[in-house]
């Protein structure tokens, strides 16, 4: 499992009371709106990671987005949590460390598949059903793209990489060539 150690502890935490309380859908499709909030606003990210913003300033803007998104009590009193002990610029990693968690409490596992550019959603679909098949579980794929691969695709299921990129290939060129 990839992600930090404070991520992992609250996406842990987390999971096991959306578990018991048997909210485990509701919390996942939160944190995945939040997730994208987080990501397509830079001043939500800039307010919570500059310790410059006090906490009655971070616990207004809070109470006025759990209430805009309807978030579930579970993630707000997590999104409360991480902002009192200054840890709002984990929420990336929590919520990923939750889906990963979630899915392996599923019998599932997650693919983070990298590619240089966006590819057809029939890549993604026929990539998913080789992998459950070598695997024998099910697959969620979460899409990334970095141009820096060139082209190529890069899958990471869990402490395993699976580097089919240009620019590796290309790396592995150099080292042979300076090897000699």
């Amino acid at each position: 499992m990839k992600g930090s150690t404070v991520g992992r502890r609250y996406a842990k935490a987390l999971l096991e009371v959306a578990e018991e309380q048997k909210q485990v859908p509701k919390v996942q499709k939160d944190l995945e709106d939040l997730l994208a909030s987080w990501r397509e606003s830079r001043e939500l990210r800039v307010t919570f990671e500059n310790p410059a913003f006090g906490a009655d300033v971070r616990t207004k803007i809070l109470n006025e987005l759990v209430k805009r998104m309807g978030l579930s009590s579970l993630v707000s009193n997590t999104l409360h949590l991480l902002s009192d002990r200054q840890r709002l610029r984990h929420l990336p990693e929590v919520a990923e460390a939750f889906f990963e968690l979630a899915q392996e409490g599923a019998g599932a596992v997650v693919a983070e598949v990298t590619t240089a550019s966006e590819l057809p959603e029939a890549y993604f679909t026929k990539l998913q059903a080789t992998l459950e098949k070598s695997l024998g579980k099910k697959v969620s794929i979460v899409k990334k793209t970095d141009p820096t691969l060139v082209a190529g695709v890069v899958t990471r299921i869990g402490d395993k990489v699976f580097d089919g990129s240009v620019r590796s290939s290309l790396r592995q060129l150099e080292d042979r060539l300076l090897a000699r």
